[in-house]
């Protein structure tokens, strides 16, 4: 029997990486093995930087509930520990859009946090 050689296999392997390295500049978009270096590290990259995002929303939030509760009186860790022994169970998305875009339902639950502490 005739030996069947794993060209066909390897040319898709390669374009699969290739075609991921569409865009790079230079022989990362054009040779296999460069390509295929800038592609792991650029998966790596966009991995890390997904679980970064979520920190930062985070961070986002809460530059912006403390502004918001300073501007009523309150530090951001007064705020959240009136609104936690109070019963009000918000998370820190929704109280950061109060802030942006409710100034006053934001002023009630800083009331609210204000006579708990």
């Amino acid at each position: 029997m005739a030996r069947i050689k794993g060209g066909l296999g390897a040319k898709k392997r390669h374009n699969r990486t290739l075609k991921l390295a569409k865009g790079y500049r230079g022989a990362r978009s054009k040779q296999y093995r460069i390509a295929k270096q800038s592609v792991m590290r650029a998966l790596t990259s966009a991995y890390a930087g997904r679980k970064e995002r979520k920190r930062q929303f985070r961070q986002l939030w809460i530059a912006r509930i403390n502004a918001a509760a300073r501007m009523n009186g309150l530090s951001y860790s007064k705020m959240m520990h009136g609104l936690k022994v109070s019963g009000i169970d918000i998370n820190r998305k929704m109280l950061a859009e109060m802030a942006v875009n409710d100034a006053e339902g934001f002023a009630k639950l800083a009331e609210v946090a204000k006579k708990a502490c």
